[in-house]
């Protein structure tokens, strides 16, 4: 019996020391991954009333982990699955970006051609011309005009009246805005999905197709993405698709999808160059890899690596990031110092339906989440997988975690002496907020980092400085005006 133990114990010590180090490593990341999601996911989906989400993580090319959590039709008690196909909105905005820089490829436009050259596009400075590099990058100088506002409101029963319903509409519409211009191009950093849907009408003027035909055969389809589509009726005959939801204060609800069809209407095919992508996390991570591999995927160019390094580079500041220094390359953001790496990342919402891209191609990993709702902090969970990846603990190093854990020490209910005077401290996406009979105060941190304690409160425009102190014992106080609060049911008996 005892020679048997020992024959067992060697073969398991042999075994063990055949498993190259890499392959311990990566088992251990992808068990760190599972732990952080599993738990962290549907707890914040059922604080966000979010009824679906889907994840998938790619490292080294592979996929390393992919899932679905709760329903992506609560109706029918279906599940999401890795393949459900969700909207990704403005994630859209990267195969627009994709689209121009082949054409610039194949000399058919320049990045620094006006962006009138090509579309009936009016506005612009004498002398100053709007380029087709300031629609990538955000910088056109005039600022959202809510064309989404107009055409996806529609879609979901919210029509604001506005003529919009070709190109000939939209062009009106966007050319009356002349005294909406605030800044020469290339100065200042306005999100503009209006400029997007014009490079969307470029790429159809340019490659003479339909803006969603020229994307699907020229960016989609070489990937591999074979349900990944601009065609909402292909979407919604899938069998594994899903129930768009509208959340509005506690009721969430089913409701429509606010994009059309580009085909029924191919002449206005590029107003879904702003966010008309559906598709799933598993066609994703097709994605995610060709970026990381800067335009290659299975052995062929997509686009050259020049252009995608260049589609990948910040060239517009945005207002400073969670991690310091942000900004935006050719649809996509850029964080040069995540955790020391440089994240590439995108958003996506079309209110219903929400979806983040976040990967740092030297290190060759990446995260893509997709949702049936909005209102998910698609950031926290993205960044959050990452920061596992490079070996790191989110909830120190992710400031959205780190905030959120560092604020909920103070929740609880307060009490002045013998229990006369009572009040509430709860937490709200990382900021405090006092709770009195009906009233909900927020208290704003003195130190903007959220490390400190003292807070204050706005009263008729006056500061009420609102302390809280850690007592040894585990007893929290809180002083606030003229009482001092004692945090019920911590500390000594």
């Amino acid at each position: 019996m005892k020679l048997l133990l020992r024959a067992a114990i060697a073969t398991i010590a042999a075994t063990a020391a055949s498993i190259p180090l890499q392959d311990v490593v990566a088992d251990e990341q992808t068990g760190a991954v599972r732990k952080w999601v599993e738990t962290n996911v549907p707890a914040m989906m059922q604080e966000a009333m979010t009824p679906g989400l889907a994840i998938a993580v790619v490292r080294d090319g592979d996929t390393m982990y992919a899932d679905g959590f709760g329903a992506r039709d609560p109706a029918r008690g279906l599940p999401v699955t890795p393949d459900t196909l969700f909207g990704i909105g403005s994630i859209t905005k990267s195969f627009v970006a994709i689209s121009i820089l082949q054409l610039a490829d194949q000399g058919k436009v320049e990045l620094d051609d006006p962006v009138s050259k090509h579309i009936p596009f009016e506005l612009g400075r004498e002398g100053v011309p709007i380029t087709i590099r300031h629609f990538l990058t955000h910088s056109p100088g005039f600022p959202s005009l809510a064309t989404s506002s107009i055409l996806l409101g529609r879609g979901l029963g919210e029509d604001t009246g506005v003529p919009m319903a070709s190109a000939d509409d939209f062009f009106r519409f966007v050319n009356g805005a002349h005294d909406e211009i605030v800044f020469d191009p290339g100065e200042h950093y306005f999100y503009n999905n209006a400029a997007w849907r014009m490079l969307g009408a470029i790429v159809q003027d340019v490659s003479r197709m339909p803006f969603h035909e020229y994307v699907t055969t020229n960016v989609i389809r070489p990937l591999g993405m074979q349900r990944t589509t601009f065609d909402t009726d292909a979407l919604f005959a899938d069998p594994d698709h899903l129930t768009p939801h509208r959340i509005r204060g506690d009721v969430r609800e089913p409701t429509g999808f606010p994009y059309t069809n580009p085909a029924d209407n191919p002449g206005f095919s590029f107003l879904s160059a702003a966010g008309g992508i559906s598709s799933s996390v598993n066609e994703m991570t097709r994605y995610l890899n060709m970026l990381i591999d800067l335009g290659e995927h299975d052995g062929e160019r997509l686009v050259s690596r020049r252009s995608m390094q260049e589609m990948q580079s910040l060239h517009i500041r945005e207002p400073d990031h969670d991690y310091g220094t942000a900004g935006y390359g050719f649809g996509l953001g850029v964080v040069p110092d995540f955790l020391g790496e440089k994240l590439i990342e995108h958003g996506g919402s079309i209110a219903v339906s929400t979806a983040r891209i976040s990967l740092i191609p030297a290190r060759r990993i990446g995260v893509v989440t997709m949702a049936n709702s909005g209102g998910i902090d698609h950031a926290r969970i993205t960044e959050s997988v990452l920061a596992i990846l490079l070996g790191e603990d989110p909830g120190t190093v992710i400031p959205r975690t780190a905030i959120r854990e560092r604020m909920r020490r103070f929740e609880g209910s307060y009490a002045t002496y013998r229990g006369i005077e009572t009040i509430g401290i709860v937490e709200d996406d990382g900021l405090l907020h006092t709770v009195s009979g009906n009233e909900l105060t927020p208290l704003i941190p003195e130190d903007p980092s959220y490390r400190g304690t003292s807070f204050y409160q706005l009263d008729g425009g006056r500061r009420t400085p609102v302390e809280f102190r850690f007592g040894d014992d585990g007893s929290v106080m809180m002083l606030r005006a003229r009482y001092v609060f004692h945090k019920l049911g911590v500390g000594p008996e």
